[in-house]
């Protein structure tokens, strides 16, 4: 049996059900692996502020296990609250970026430690985004002059053949610059070039001396295909995308149906009695 070592999961569509919330059998489960050596990283799209209440319901500060956030652009330690890797997007990508966006009907999002920023017209996905996160929605403008200097990433949000639309544009435009692609069809994902969840976990793994080898993924979204498919073991859930289940070594139950609790019963079961 292989030895895995460090468990990463998506959060929205993987680790929360559809109400975006662990189960108790599963929190009992990441708890129960963890004190027995297993890290985990919450690995997300989401800003770090919008992945925190999950790390502190799972204790990841109190085992050392880690948080993936901005889909790749940054990765802490939950217990020495250390940034172990931090990318930002290129200075000065704001203005020419909003330039193109403004001429379609979408919303450019960026983040603040306190809020969603909103730079041209909220939706229902800005909403979205706010809800996951926790946080509320700030319109900025002028979105250039307002936003930070140094950001992970932007979001841009729409309806799915708006956002197609988009991604179109710039992608040819970005090439070589940025990474672009979409984590859902209303979500086209704005990141640095080569970041993306796997780049970032490969660069922990080193940092703590583990392998892909010794490393499960799991998700469900576009944005986790390249994780699954550098890891060991590769997991897509059941509600999954019909090319994350493509990428993956196997398809556990859906997160509805406590699929992550399955997997850790499955692969971990040689510790003893998981978690019920």
């Amino acid at each position: 049996m292989m030895d895995y070592q460090i468990l990463a999961l998506d959060l929205d569509g993987t680790l929360t059900n559809s109400k975006k919330e662990i189960t108790p059998q599963t929190k009992e489960a990441l708890i129960w692996i963890q004190e027995n050596g297993i890290k985990v990283v919450l690995a997300s799209g989401r800003p770090t502020t919008g992945v925190l209440p999950l790390a502190k319901e799972l204790q990841l500060e109190r085992f050392g296990s880690y948080i993936l956030s901005f889909n790749g652009g940054r990765i802490t330690d939950c217990r020495s609250r250390e940034i172990i890797y931090n990318r930002h997007l290129p200075k000065n990508i704001a203005a020419p970026l909003f330039e193109i966006v403004r001429h379609f009907d979408v919303d450019i999002v960026g983040y603040s430690e306190k809020a969603i920023l909103s730079g041209l017209h909220t939706n229902q996905y800005t909403e979205l985004e706010s809800r996951i996160n926790g946080l509320p929605v700030r319109h900025i403008e002028p979105f250039t002059e307002h936003i930070e200097a140094d950001n992970n990433k932007f979001l841009i949000t729409g309806e799915p053949d708006e956002i197609a639309r988009v991604k179109d544009k710039l992608i040819p435009h970005f090439h070589g610059l940025l990474n672009i692609y979409c984590s859902d069809p209303f979500f086209l994902e704005i990141m640095p070039q080569n970041i993306d969840k796997a780049h970032s976990l490969e660069k922990l793994l080193s940092s703590i001396g583990l392998t892909t080898d010794q490393m499960i993924c799991c998700g469900d979204g576009y944005n986790d295909i390249t994780m699954i498919q550098s890891a060991g073991l590769g997991v897509a859930m059941a509600n999954a995308q019909p090319a994350v289940k493509e990428a993956a070594d196997f398809i556990t139950l859906s997160n509805d149906d406590d699929g992550i609790l399955y997997v850790i019963g499955d692969v971990f079961r040689c510790f003893g009695t998981c978690p019920q």
